[in-house]
């Protein structure tokens, strides 16, 4: 696993853990709920743009 791969899992893993816990806040902000999802589908694209690329490399 390559360096960038490994931070935006960690990335991925840490947006995951504040969306979780802004949605068990009692009053729970709508917007950061959709800036928080919004963040963790970027990275999980990039990592599959990552994984796609290293792929097609090996294959190639």
């Amino acid at each position: 696993m390559s360096d960038r791969t490994f931070r935006l899992l960690e990335r991925h893993q840490k947006l995951d853990a504040a969306l979780r816990a802004a949605q068990a806040r009692f009053w729970v902000d709508p917007l950061e709920i959709v800036r928080l999802k919004k963040l963790k589908l970027a990275v999980k694209d990039r990592l599959s743009r990552l994984a796609r690329s290293a792929r097609v490399s090996a294959a190639g």
